[in-house]
């Protein structure tokens, strides 16, 4: 039969074995918690995410009640184990104590536990959140005075203790967030994306470009004009003389049905159809766009330079389709400027956004330079083509089809495989 005192001995071992686990396992699964998560179960009542939340408003106490409670459990257990190892092995036993102590609290007290909590986070954190918050309460004394001889030692090595910071998500961090969660909707994801992209992309990136607005000309016939109004695809038109430099207004299909309905239509009466042309600068940023179609209750903006040229045409709905995703009822924009082809290529107009052809075709061409396609090609040959020829960005090979206009008009798009 065993000893009393040598049971008694392995008894309390067990028992430190197990609070030192306890208190590693803690550690690891407070400091892995998400903050953001238990900041939402704190709102709707959670009493454990509470304490949990208050804890690690202060880590630096948070980890000063745990480390003082597994090291007075650590030290203790490392004596008491070399009396039992003394009483059943003699004085061998003191040789032998330190290698199974640290054996045994290797894998029971440190490295299983952590594992655990690391992979189970809140429902460790949770409930031991009530025996933390105790224990910080009891042990207040201490923990005050450990803390601060902490700070004091982290403040000579010139580290600053802050709260909270790195505690917020970057623009980045927030993207990742959003595109690695399982539980967001495709189409949620992607619009939540579109939000967070606002006050990085400008106007000049989504804008009509010039060369493809559709416009009035004074200058043309009246018969034209009227024959143009009423086969209008758009809602608003800007009303020009010979070209979109010389704009003068813009015209509302409403206001475009009163002049044809008018007994006498005349260009004079359709002149005083027109509104006041909204210009606005082509690096705006489309969250500041937004707001400001809403301050002036427009819909529509032509896009100048820094030298007052225009450059293109952008309305309210190009914004809200880098949200949404398209959405059109125009005919005009019901064709698409990418076409697949049986090759797996793409043949794409070369006045489509290097923007709208990565979204299509979820590819990565570069789109911190020019802004269409035809602009991209240009750039990288440094000349415009007299003949068709090709390039290659990355994975990507860019080939002339068609030059218009000196435009690369069409161009076909294929994209190597990975394993080539």
């Amino acid at each position: 039969m065993d000893d009393p005192s040598t049971s008694l001995l392995s008894w309390a071992l067990l028992s430190l074995v197990f609070l030192s686990a306890y208190f590693s396992g803690s550690e690891t699964a407070m400091m892995a918690l998400n903050r953001y998560r238990m900041r939402h179960l704190a709102k709707e009542g959670h009493s454990g995410a509470k304490r949990a939340t208050k804890l690690l408003e202060r880590p630096d106490r948070l980890l000063g009640v745990i480390l003082i409670g597994n090291n007075f459990v650590n030290f203790s257990a490392a004596s008491i184990a070399t009396l039992l190892a003394i009483q059943i092995l003699g004085e061998e036993g003191v040789a032998w104590a330190p290698v199974i102590c640290t054996f045994v609290f290797l894998i029971f007290a440190e490295v299983a536990p952590k594992t655990i909590a690391a992979n189970y986070p809140e429902k460790i954190a949770l409930p031991s959140s009530h025996i933390l918050s105790l224990l910080l309460l009891l042990l207040w004394p201490l923990v005050w005075a450990v803390s601060a001889l902490s700070n004091t030692l982290l403040k000579m090595l010139g580290i600053q203790h802050q709260n909270d910071q790195g505690d917020h998500l970057s623009r980045e961090e927030l993207r990742t967030l959003v595109f690695e969660g399982a539980k967001i909707a495709s189409q949620s994801q992607d619009m939540m994306l579109g939000v967070l992209d606002l006050d990085e992309v400008t106007v000049d990136d989504i804008m009509v470009p010039k060369s493809e607005i559709i416009g009035i000309d004074l200058e043309e016939p009246l018969e034209d004009i009227i024959n143009q109004l009423r086969n209008a695809q758009h809602t608003r038109l800007p009303v020009f003389r010979e070209d979109i430099d010389h704009v003068i207004g813009m015209l509302h299909v409403r206001d475009a049905i009163r002049f044809l309905t008018s007994e006498e239509p005349n260009k004079a009466s359709l002149v005083q159809e027109i509104d006041e042309v909204y210009f606005v600068p082509e690096n705006t940023a489309l969250q500041r766009q937004i707001r400001n179609f809403q301050a002036r209750k427009e819909r529509i903006a032509l896009v100048v330079d820094e030298y007052g040229d225009v450059q293109g045409i952008v309305t309210l709905e190009d914004i809200l389709e880098e949200i949404v995703g398209e959405f059109t009822t125009d005919l005009a924009s019901a064709s698409s400027d990418i076409h697949p082809q049986e090759d797996g290529s793409f043949v794409v107009d070369g006045g489509a956004t290097i923007r709208s052809i990565n979204r299509a075709l979820t590819w990565d061409l570069p789109a911190d330079g020019p802004k269409t396609l035809n602009g991209l090609m240009t750039d990288r040959l440094e000349t415009f083509p007299e003949a068709p020829v090709s390039i290659e960005i990355d994975e990507y090979r860019l080939e002339v089809v068609r030059l218009k206009d000196n435009m690369i008009a069409t161009a076909k798009l294929t994209r190597r495989a990975a394993t080539e």
